[in-house]
């Protein structure tokens, strides 16, 4: 179990202090293999690992600047819509009724409210340039594999993972930066915990013809300034312990954060169409 583990029994020890923080970093104890996975899901079609596979080696660690520039977010352009300045969710609402958004905000971000649920963006976009900002939280639970949990949902259906990631504590494709279920990141940035981290995403939206699917979703990610998908092929919605599958949806879709039941946080989001509503 992880908890024999050395970084981990220092965190379960010293899981409250800025000291054993400091002490996984300075000690690389986050690249222990981690102890979640699965061998008895479907096969991902093209490849030879299961949705979620145990064995699936996990993304290099690397360093991300945006690691060390807590007080430096990312404004957004001129042409940008905002959808979270840190005052309101107005531009949100509730997933499960289309009510308003009943998420925490304070201090310029917003916190998941654990049980009222995920929230969507009131509007629908296509093809986008997306900006999220997220943060999960500090300190750690000690012996707790499931850390900081969310996700942001392009077209409603695709999840990009949100997760405690500068330890290896989950299977590869659901660290923070999977492609749920699918793809791993290319490698691993994570910040600490309590840290602001950066998603810097463009979409390309499906296109279905009827009920048929003419064009998958790509999308290209960089997280913490570093890129972590390059022009990937989603392979439809993100399951867990499923195969994707692609479900037949119009030219657009909302914007979705996951309440997984942690105090995650997010801020400064803002998103930039890239095809005017007219264009196929």
């Amino acid at each position: 179990m992880a908890m024999a583990r050395p970084g981990v029994r220092l965190l379960a020890i010293l899981g409250t202090s800025a000291i054993a923080i400091l002490a996984l970093r300075s000690a690389g104890a986050w690249q222990h293999p981690s102890t979640m996975g699965y061998d008895d899901t479907p096969m991902l079609p093209g490849g030879k690992w299961r949705v979620h596979d145990g064995k699936r080696p996990q993304p290099k660690k690397v360093k991300a600047a945006m690691c060390d520039a807590q007080d430096n977010p990312g404004l957004p352009p001129s042409d940008a819509v905002v959808l979270f300045d840190g005052k309101d969710l107005s531009k949100w609402r509730a997933l499960k009724d289309a009510g308003p958004a009943q998420w925490k905000v304070e201090n310029g971000y917003m916190e998941v409210a654990p049980g009222t649920g995920d929230i969507a963006t009131r509007d629908d976009f296509g093809d986008i340039q997306l900006h999220v900002e997220w943060r999960t939280p500090a300190p750690l639970k000690p012996g707790n594999v499931w850390q900081g949990n969310s996700g942001v949902f392009l077209f409603g259906a695709y999840e990009l993972q949100v997760f405690e990631s500068s330890r290896n504590l989950i299977y590869a494709d659901g660290e923070a930066g999977a492609i749920y279920g699918q793809y791993p990141p290319l490698v691993n940035p994570s910040c600490m915990p309590g840290e602001w981290q950066v998603y810097d995403i463009l979409f390309t939206a499906p296109r279905f013809a009827g009920e048929e699917l003419v064009t998958p979703p790509y999308v290209t990610v960089l997280q913490n300034g570093v890129a972590i998908h390059n022009h990937t092929a989603i392979l439809g919605d993100t399951k867990h312990r499923e195969l994707p599958r692609y479900v037949t949806r119009g030219s657009k879709g909302a914007i979705r954060l996951q309440d997984h039941g942690d105090l995650v946080r997010f801020r400064n989001i803002w998103v930039r169409p890239l095809r005017a509503d007219d264009e196929s």
